[in-house]
């Protein structure tokens, strides 16, 4: 099976950045679209252009102005990875003032090396994107829900020819990405310390975060777990979700969950590839579910440039519900998320919770029933009628 259509929607002629984890297929994505006989192509990942626009960025604007002034000019600059020699940027800013009209694409799977030298972001001048693993949608009717929950859907593990392939390549995904180049990118100091808390932050993906636990069972001081985790952040290898209500300044400073962004990468960090994944595991394949469910719904959000706040919501008593989604228009959608075929009324209590406080709001229980219900006030729909009823959103 090829993917040939990603939801992304990139602009023709607008010059813009792709930011996404390694792997999700960027460079795919922009080559097929963009790569012609009108576009001049830089890959920084090649070990001589690296060492050759890193020695002289400066030679990239030359050899891009060279590209303009022949019978045939360009129309289109790729320059793939470009968190590589971050002081390219600069004579790109130079060469979209000067050339307002050529579309110029950089892509990237480290925001927080650029960040963290202070590069030239070109702001108001580049629209920004970001890609995630495929979509179920993106893989249409060859999707495999259970396949999906433990290996995860980055292209090149979700399409190989068999799992013991698609383990493979989310080992090789742990050892070649998530340990050595997030210890390059983010430079860090104490690369035995990460290593420990990778797996743990595996181990609790999807759980409120409790930062203090994490550093003691870490062995490591509350503000490095904490860096850790806006680390993960910054490279696109996970997302908060932060509680419902109050300010913004307010929620952030309660505790969040983390979710990692893709299932298959916590099976890895969890040391769970060879452990059968079905519905008879109870918790394990629950939670993989909630897992997946809120990725899309993070996607479809991205790529929908939907603009929906996405929150959990918990009391103290313990009441809780997995997704919150607040439109730009005030609605409020109340998700609960259970692997469950056959939902019952036990599965809405958190949902009645949230309606004692919020009685307006929409209260959906998303499951892999066959059909739509009502039980009481709540909707129970289908995990597809869900995510579709998500796209619709506005």
């Amino acid at each position: 099976m090829k993917i040939l259509n990603r939801e992304i929607e990139l602009p023709e002629n607008k010059s813009f950045f792709l930011f996404g984890p390694r792997q999700t297929g960027k460079s795919t994505l922009i080559t097929s679209k963009y790569k012609n006989q009108y576009s001049l192509y830089f890959d920084l990942l090649r070990n001589d252009q690296f060492r050759k626009y890193s020695a002289q960025p400066e030679l990239i604007r030359s050899e891009i102005e060279a590209a303009l002034h022949q019978n045939s000019p360009v129309t289109t600059v790729i320059i793939d990875e470009i968190q590589k020699v971050p002081s390219i940027l600069d004579e790109i800013h130079l060469i979209l003032e000067s050339y307002p009209r050529l579309q110029i694409i950089l892509s990237g799977s480290s925001v927080r090396k650029l960040k963290r030298l202070h590069a030239n972001m070109l702001g108001g001048r580049v629209w920004t994107y970001h890609l995630f693993p495929l979509t179920y949608i993106e893989i249409g009717n060859g999707f495999n829900l259970d396949r999906a929950l433990h290996y995860g859907t980055i292209p090149s593990v979700y399409l190989a020819e068999t799992d013991n392939d698609r383990a493979e390549g989310l080992r090789s995904y742990i050892s070649t990405y998530l340990h050595e180049e997030i210890e390059i990118e983010a430079q860090l100091r104490n690369v035995g310390g990460f290593l420990r808390f990778l797996p743990l932050a595996g181990a609790e993906n999807g759980a409120v975060v409790n930062y203090s636990t994490l550093a003691r069972n870490c062995g490591l001081a509350l503000n490095t777990v904490k860096t850790y985790y806006q680390i993960l952040d910054d490279t696109l290898l996970g997302f908060f979700l932060f509680p419902f209500g109050g300010s913004v300044r307010q929620r952030i400073v309660r505790h969040p969950k983390f979710y990692f962004f893709d299932t298959g990468v916590v099976t890895a960090l969890q040391k769970r590839l060879n452990i059968t994944i079905d519905d008879s595991q109870g918790a394990p394949y629950g939670n993989a579910f909630e897992h997946f469910i809120i990725a899309e719904i993070h996607r479809i959000n991205d790529y929908g440039r939907l603009d929906i706040d996405i929150s959990y919501y918990r009391t103290d008593r313990g009441a809780e519900v997995d997704c919150i989604l607040k439109t730009p228009s005030g609605r409020i959608i109340a998700i609960e998320i259970k692997s469950t075929r056959i939902p019952s009324s036990h599965h809405c209590s958190g949902l009645l919770s949230f309606a004692g406080n919020y009685p307006d709001a929409d209260l959906i229980l998303a499951c892999r029933a066959e059909r739509t219900a009502k039980i009481g006030s709540v909707t129970v729909l289908p995990w597809v009628e869900v995510l579709e009823m998500v796209r619709e959103l506005r």
